[in-house]
């Protein structure tokens, strides 16, 4: 893993579990760390939201900042797409494209990039890994977006990807330490708890297995 060190870094949380190791891995190398949190109307949010609280509570430290809230609604790009409705969630068995998000991390660094350029944070980070298979997430197109946004506000914030080159088992060893059962991961959740029947909830639970970690997850199935 490589992560510069840095007076200020924000870190995009997305609830799960490469996010929150993220986050832990940030602490322990910068002076100030901003979790973000966009949301953009997506149907899980509410509870990850919620989870993504309780795992800052629960990892408190002097150089932990606030969390920031920044909307991107999507709802009217495709107002009937699963991933606002909640009906037809990919489940356990689909492939990782199945939850494929077009444009997401346009969206997400693109407003989190000018919120650092704005604060005076020097870098943003999220937890992308080496075999993420989406075409925004790759080492050309942070490269690009990283360029097009600075050069639109004469700023200087950087993209942090230091899991692009690690596996899923790598980063979960990162993060034993970590209270993780407060992390969120899935895409239909119910009464506030993992379904256990989504790809996003059958990655999680092969990455605690494949990592030999206890899973303390609350799942509904």
């Amino acid at each position: 893993m490589h992560f510069t060190h840095a007076d200020s870094v924000a870190v995009l949380m997305s609830g799960g579990l490469d996010s929150a190791i993220l986050l832990g891995a940030a602490l322990q190398t910068s002076a100030k760390v901003f979790p973000l949190y966009v949301r953009c109307g997506l149907h899980w949010e509410a509870v990850e939201l919620k989870h993504t609280r309780r795992f800052l509570v629960a990892l408190e430290r002097p150089a932990l900042q606030p969390l920031t809230i920044l909307d991107v609604p999507v709802s009217d790009l495709d107002a009937n797409h699963w991933s606002v409705t909640g009906c037809n969630v990919p489940g356990a068995d689909t492939p990782d494209e199945a939850v494929f998000l077009p444009g997401r991390n346009v969206l997400l660094l693109t407003k989190s990039m000018l919120w650092c350029h704005l604060h005076g944070v020097s870098a943003v980070a999220l937890g992308v890994l080496g075999s993420n298979p989406f075409p925004d997430a790759t080492p050309g197109f942070f490269s690009a977006c990283e360029a097009l946004v600075n050069r639109a506000v004469g700023g200087s914030v950087r993209i942090w990807t230091p899991f692009v080159q690690m596996h899923k088992t790598d980063v979960m060893h990162l993060g034993r330490e970590l209270p993780l059962q407060y992390s969120f991961s899935c895409i239909s959740p119910v009464d506030e708890r993992h379904c256990g029947q989504c790809n996003k909830c059958q990655e999680r639970r092969n990455a605690f297995r494949d990592a030999g970690m206890i899973d303390l997850s609350a799942y509904s199935n």
